[in-house]
């Protein structure tokens, strides 16, 4: 085959690096933009933080009064929120343990030799923060003669692992389920026919269990409803991640929340503001400008010396003015986009009922600001917004359209609202099938197919029928 040369003329899209950069800078929220704003600053020397300067009192103290002797009292002076013998008393920060720590800590106590120890402290690193040990053993003995140099079979880290069963929390190392709930109820006195009834239902029957085939365990068991109803209530009693029941103030699960944007609503009107508080004011120092301008001569040459200089402070300088447009269009993008979104959803932002949401999508912010449709989404992407009925995720407000019988457009969360009420006031004993789901739904006018109730119904974390099931 032969080699040969052409020419192509072709048309392509590119994006500059100013435009990826105000991409970026769209997608973050509130909190990330603040750090980022920061480290722009750290690396950008010609970037300083605009300091307002507060303004100074109209009385001024002169300095003569201010060092002269003050003849009030002492106890005038003196906090009265602690009395005068009361000693201080230095308050000690502590970060907390990592239950990987406090489980190493536990093996100290065991009559370990150091070969053991650091191969069991491994099988402790191996753990997930569920608890669980995920990984086989034979990919676990490959890796401990890789990192720690230690021959170790596959039975000896199933001892080391069993030592490991006996720390607490109860239920840790466990490999799955199953062996979870039955370390916890090993380590719990069987003291009780609920108990015993509920140790023999996780050694023998846990397919059975976790498949609520109820009816069929209680023929097998031969056991009464109330019996089989206490044995299952003190299976709940155990946890499914033993993880969590470690906290030492180390790790912080839950997220925190800062709101983009602020919407207060009073005497009818809506008053939207960016959240800025914390994203500091940048600017570009002045004292960087006129370094560059002094080193460039008034016909407009630059002597060889501070050639490089120039171009080095003129490159800070570029960049910063880039940075500081992408951050001023980034909020222009972001109160536009925001502004057609409470005006889109008016009626649902004076009170926060879900059921007066308009169906709304993408595309319907996207024609009515102009953008693409693709900013739209960067711009809602992990976004919040403070209303006096809370934190919102603007990303919740989107919804699909469905259509009645009679015509009427409505939001698919008023939907997903009915299925929930109907799945909360249903026998639990005999729960809705997806079936029995749609029957409803369609007798309501809503026209909705079965696989439709199924996707709503996983979007709502709403397990099926059968896995509803109670005694």
């Amino acid at each position: 085959m032969a080699i040969s040369q052409r020419q192509i003329q072709k048309l392509q899209q590119t994006l500059s690096p100013q435009q990826i950069q105000m991409i970026k800078l769209l997608e973050l929220p509130t909190l990330q933009l603040e750090q980022r704003v920061k480290q722009e600053i750290e690396e950008n020397i010609v970037l300083e933080e605009d300091v307002q300067p507060q303004e100074e009192d109209e009385g001024t103290i002169s300095v003569d009064e201010y060092i002269r002797e003050d003849d009030t009292p002492s106890y005038k002076s003196r906090i009265n929120n602690f009395s005068k013998d009361e000693k201080q008393r230095p308050i000690n920060i502590t970060e907390g343990r990592s239950m990987q720590e406090y489980l190493i800590e536990q093996l100290s106590f065991r009559e370990l030799s150091a070969e053991e120890r650091s191969v069991a402290e491994f099988l402790v690193g191996s753990i997930d923060e569920d608890g669980y040990l995920r990984r086989d053993m034979e990919s676990i003995s490959d890796d401990v003669a890789f990192s720690l140099g230690i021959e170790t079979s596959v039975e000896e880290l199933e001892r080391l692992l069993g030592i490991i069963h006996q720390l607490e929390p109860a239920g840790i190392g466990a490999r799955n389920l199953q062996e979870c709930l039955m370390l916890q109820m090993s380590q719990r006195r069987v003291d009780t026919p609920a108990k015993r009834l509920a140790n023999r239902i996780l050694t023998s029957h846990f397919d059975e269990f976790v498949k609520k085939h109820y009816e069929k365990l209680i023929a097998r068991l031969g056991v009464t409803e109330d019996e089989f109803r206490d044995a299952i209530d003190e299976i709940k009693h155990l946890s499914p991640k033993p993880g969590n029941l470690y906290s030492d103030g180390a790790l912080d699960s839950s997220p925190y929340i800062i709101p983009d944007f602020n919407i207060d609503y009073h005497d009818g009107q809506f008053d939207l503001s960016l959240n800025s508080f914390n994203i500091p004011e940048i600017k570009i120092n002045r004292r960087y400008v006129d370094m560059m301008r002094d080193m460039v001569s008034a016909d407009g040459t630059v002597a060889e010396k501070n050639r490089e200089a120039v171009q080095f402070v003129k490159s800070k300088i570029d960049s910063a003015k880039w940075f500081i447009s992408a951050i001023k269009q980034r909020h222009d993008t972001l109160m536009r986009t925001m502004q057609e979104i409470l005006s889109f959803q008016q009626e649902y932002f004076k009170d926060g009922d879900k059921s007066k949401l308009r169906p709304m999508i993408l595309k319907d912010i996207a024609d009515r600001t102009g953008l693409d449709v693709s900013t739209i989404s960067r711009v809602v992407n992990s976004k919040y917004a403070q209303t006096h009925f809370g934190i919102i995720l603007l990303k919740s407000l989107f919804s699909e359209a469905m259509q009645t019988e009679s015509g009427e457009v409505v939001s698919s969360y008023e939907i997903k609202n009915i299925l929930q009420r109907c799945i909360d006031e249903e026998d639990k004993r005999h729960p809705l099938t997806d079936e029995t789901l749609m029957n409803i739904l369609n007798a309501k006018g809503y026209c909705i197919a079965r696989r439709t109730v199924a996707k709503y119904r996983e979007m709502l974390d709403i397990p099926v029928a059968r896995l509803r099931k109670q005694i």
